[in-house]
This record gives C-alpha cells, structure tokens and sequence, in this order.
C-alpha cells in the first residue's frame, strides 16, 4: 500500500465503522479520493502534502477532462470530509480544500405527480394477482415517503398500524418514525390478512430469498404505472417526491417535511419550496386580474 494509499484507507474505514455509511456511498468516496490519489502521484506528491493550489489544479484538470460541475462538487465534498478528517487528527496544519469550490451545476427540479396522479398510480385493483400487496406498497410509498431501501427493509415489527406510524432505519443508520395514512393502513392491513407472517421479523414485502429487492420494487412499479394509464417515467423515487411536495404545498411546514424525509440537511428539503414556488406562481398567474394577459391585447 503506498504512502497516500494508506490514509484514504483508514478515513474509509472510519466512515464504515464510527459513521456507519452504506456500501453504495463507500464505493463513492473511494472513487473520488483514488482520483485525488492518481493525480497526486502524476505530480509525485503525497495527499498529507497537498495544498490550496494543489486542489485548484486538481479540481480543474478533472473539469477538463469533461466532468460535469455536479460530479465536481460531489468529488471536492469527499476531498473535504477526508482533509477534515486528517485535520482533527492532527495529521496536517489545515485543510487545503476547505476554501476551494466547485463550479455551480444547474439546479434539476425533480418531477413529481399531481395529486390525481398519485390516487390514479396507487389505487391498483386489488383482485388482480398480487393486488393487494401492490395496493399496500404503492399506499405506503405515497402515504409516508419512504426511500426505496426503508421500503424493502421493512419487517412487521416496523409498523404499528394501530397507532399509524412506522420505523425505519435511514441513511447513517439514523432511525425515524413516520405517520402512516389511513388508506396505507387500511391496505396494509388488507395484505396481513392475505399473507399473514410468521413472526415480527417477517419481511413485509417479501421477494423469493428474503425481503423483496429494490430492482423487483422498480420493474414493478414501471408495470403498475402503464397498466394504470400514466406515461411519465414512474420510479420509487417519484413518489417520495410527490409525498414531499404535496405536504409541503398543503402545510407550508419545511421542518416537519425535512423531518418525515429524514434529511440530515434542510438544504435538501428546500428543492421542494421551489416545486412549491412553481405551483403558486400558476395559481397567481390563472387567477390574479393584473396577471391574466387577454388574447386580444389589454382593453
């Protein structure tokens, strides 16, 4: 292992032991500081070494070479996070990355369903073959906002339908508990009573081997969507998305939204003010006097 091999190893490893990170966000880390790691050796320098002129260069040769400003911040975020980390250690007098930025990547709106949209996706025959459980897993997505991975990883002991909330376990293994709707609870309860489980530990939405898997939960989900008569590209996603809009737009409450999300940051939770900011201006423009233009020019 070389010399700059050897720190990003043990930051790693802090990040999967003290921060508890998912394999998926680990893979992403490493990808970004071996980038750091082969530029450095191209300059025959050692990470510890590197200074603000340094990351400048390096951040630029990657732009360059055709990464787009998005893929750049996400690449400085896992350089910064590693130099903090050596800096509480002691290993370097600051960090060279703390004043540097990435060039500002175009902000994407997420889509989201209308709310008639998200009755039309969700109400799913329940008659047809594995109807109910369709029934219940769409409700829950929409009903509580769930990731695709919460959704999987649910077992009975999870929810306590009786009180309509459930528990799952988010990003940095950080628990929450949600509300969970009566027509997710009713449909929940509606698949218990088709397929009761064994035990507490029973998976909710069993796959063949265990819990069902999230790629069983997105071909599904682009199946229901067809059969349902809706042409946007539907994922598990969306309907988190929908979730978060239309509370938003019904209570005007960002905390109690960043809350329900699990977001550890409400920068994250704020893309929704402006779907919300999108959809006032529409009502402004339909319904304002001095708003309406009138096809045959101001009279």
């Amino acid at each position: 292992m070389s010399a700059s091999a050897a720190p990003v190893e043990e930051f790693l490893a802090h990040l999967q032991v003290e921060r508890r990170m998912s394999a998926h966000t680990l893979d992403a880390y490493r990808r970004d500081l071996d980038a750091l790691a082969a530029w450095a050796r191209a300059q025959a320098r050692e990470l510890p070494a590197l200074g603000s002129e340094d990351i400048r260069a390096f951040v630029a040769a990657e732009h360059r070479r055709g990464l787009s400003p998005k893929s750049l911040q996400r690449r400085l975020s896992a350089v910064r996070s590693f130099y903090r980390w050596l800096l509480k250690r002691g290993r370097i007098a600051a960090s060279p990355a703390a004043a540097i930025r990435a060039p500002k990547a175009p902000r994407k709106l997420p889509h989201v369903l209308d709310p008639d949209e998200a009755k039309a996706l969700v109400e799913v025959p329940t008659d047809a073959p594995l109807g109910l459980r369709d029934r219940a897993l769409l409700e829950l997505f929409y009903s509580s906002g769930l990731r695709l991975s919460e959704l999987c990883a649910l077992r009975w002991r999870d929810l306590a339908l009786d009180e309509g909330l459930v528990t799952v376990l988010g990003k940095g293994g950080k628990q929450r508990s949600v509300p969970v709707g009566s027509h997710a609870r009713a449909a929940l309860a509606a698949w218990r009573a088709e397929q009761p489980p064994t035990s507490a530990e029973t998976p909710v939405f069993p796959g063949r081997h265990g819990p069902i898997t999230p790629r069983a939960v997105q071909l599904r989900l682009r199946l229901l969507a067809q059969r349902q008569g809706l042409f946007k590209r539907v994922h598990p996603h969306l309907l988190r998305h929908s979730f978060a809009s239309h509370v938003l737009e019904s209570s005007g409450d960002l905390r109690g939204v960043q809350e329900l999300l699990g977001h550890a940051d409400i920068a994250t939770t704020q893309i929704y003010t402006h779907l919300d900011f999108q959809h006032l201006a529409k009502v402004y423009d339909a319904a304002h006097p001095r708003a309406r233009r009138k096809s045959g020019g101001e009279r």
